[in-house]
């Protein structure tokens, strides 16, 4: 897709230095992965505790938006698949400012969100051994997932393919149970019909209001599926794989996402849901499965290491990329004989590794801190993301090339003024709500830094 108009080139295709060890099964694993984590295994109960059954509108809302941004980078990636991805599309549509905002705004995210994850992981490696410190798991699963991530790019895919379908055939398994105990299958248990669907308050209990205020807690819960079009470029096949991948991981994310969170509100009262109790665990407690409890500890904590293997893979390609643009030190081009970026894994994992530290001095405060820091910059790049796709399809028009797209948007351009819509209205609702707003106010900060960083950068010297 050609660049409109004013916009710079890129100036060059970092994608031909790097390896393609991926097989297909490893870029949509590494996607899935990406997208469920704690969010899914632990988040859902707070969302059902604000909206009631609701929360289910909350999450169909958040997944159709979901996937006509898929949709819309789909179409940029698989006619020029990049590592880069989303910052060289905005490049390309808007100019070398928007490339490096994009590509740091979204290298920020990732470094924080990997020390989350790890420091997630320790709380609960802590409750289950509690001897050990915590910041000694952050340590050690820091330690272990860098040395992960140094290896040779299909052997990483492998082992992430692996450490990912724990989780996958957990949502599958609790898909099937919770299934056959809403139909009464199970021994012991008999069918529910739809009584915590209309019953406690009817199907939205808190009203409209309730609905909105779970759209918030779900919003970013797809947040991950983005890391496919980076992976790609390090398949066999890009465009093909990104063609085929992002559709099939749309469809599974929504099955597990929507249809986990149907059966809940379906096999447990909404006034049940608890913010420090997972819905799942309940549910398998309820079914008859043995020490569910401990079982859904490991589960999320497996979960919660895979989410962190791929976010720091999705980190160290964005600053490959930055690099190879002149946007990042050359230092991160250096690469291994295999193919690994290897500055690029070790700038990226710095932050998790402050974290232990952070994690020695105040354990219980340094979660709500990074989650915090992490705010809304997610959905600036899937702003970033519309804005783009919608210039540089207007420009292939122009030029006659849009026909030849191996991927084209739904509904050109009216849904993607939709999802564009749609995002800006997630962010006044974050302004509404006064925890939201002090995520939007850090992630606008960061934001505007990284612009003024950028065109500080371009100022012509004296």
């Amino acid at each position: 897709m050609p660049a409109p108009g004013p916009a710079e080139p890129v100036t060059a295709i970092e994608t031909k230095s790097l390896g393609n060890g991926f097989r297909r099964r490893h870029v949509t694993m590494l996607a899935i992965s990406g997208a469920i984590g704690a969010g899914l295994f632990v988040g859902t109960g707070a969302g059902i505790k604000t909206a009631g059954p609701g929360i289910l509108l909350s999450y169909v809302v958040a997944g159709l938006l979901m996937v006509l941004v898929m949709r819309m980078l789909g179409e940029m990636a698989a006619a020029e698949p990049s590592s880069g991805s989303f910052s060289v599309y905005a490049e390309k549509a808007l100019g070398r400012w928007a490339g490096f905002t994009v590509g740091w705004l979204y290298w920020s995210l990732l470094v924080v969100v990997v020390a989350a994850e790890a420091t997630a992981a320790a709380a609960i490696a802590n409750e289950l051994l509690p001897q050990v410190p915590q910041w000694t798991w952050v340590l050690l699963f820091m330690a272990v997932l860098t040395v992960v991530n140094l290896f040779a790019v299909r052997s990483f895919g492998e082992f992430e393919f692996w450490f990912g379908a724990i989780k996958v055939t957990a949502v599958v398994a609790f898909l099937v149970l919770g299934t056959l105990a809403v139909f009464g299958v199970l021994p012991g248990t008999t069918p529910v019909g739809l009584s915590n669907l209309t019953g406690h308050g009817g199907f939205l209990p808190n009203g409209l209001q309730g609905v909105l205020t779970g759209l918030l807690a779900v919003a970013f819960s797809f947040g991950g599926m983005e890391l496919v079009t980076i992976a790609a470029a390090e398949s066999d096949d890009p465009a093909g794989s990104i063609r085929r991948t992002t559709r099939t991981v749309i469809v599974r994310l929504l099955l597990f996402y929507i249809g986990s969170v149907a059966l809940m509100v379906l096999l447990l009262p909404w006034e049940s849901a608890s913010a420090n109790t997972s819905p799942f665990v309940t549910i398998l407690e309820k079914v008859g499965v043995p020490s569910a409890a401990l079982l859904m500890s490991f589960v999320v904590l497996t979960s919660l290491l895979s989410a962190l293997n791929a976010n720091l893979y999705g980190a160290s390609r964005m600053v490959f990329s930055l690099a190879e643009r002149g946007e990042a030190p050359r230092a991160m081009l250096k690469l291994s004989g295999t193919g690994v970026p290897r500055t690029a894994v070790l700038a990226s994992v710095a932050f998790g590794f402050v974290a232990v530290l952070l994690n020695f001095l105040a354990p219980e405060h340094v979660l709500p801190f990074l989650l915090n820091a992490i705010g809304a910059n997610i959905l600036l790049v899937w702003i970033f993301v519309a804005v783009s796709q919608l210039r540089l399809r207007k420009a292939a028009e122009r030029d006659g090339t849009a026909a030849d797209l191996p991927v084209r948007m739904w509904g050109f351009p009216w849904l993607s003024w939709v999802a564009l819509l749609a995002m800006a209205g997630v962010l006044v609702l974050m302004w509404t709500d006064a925890d939201a707003r002090t995520q939007l106010f850090t992630s606008g900060a960061v934001a505007v830094l990284i612009v003024a960083i950028s065109l500080l950068r371009r100022r012509p010297r004296r």
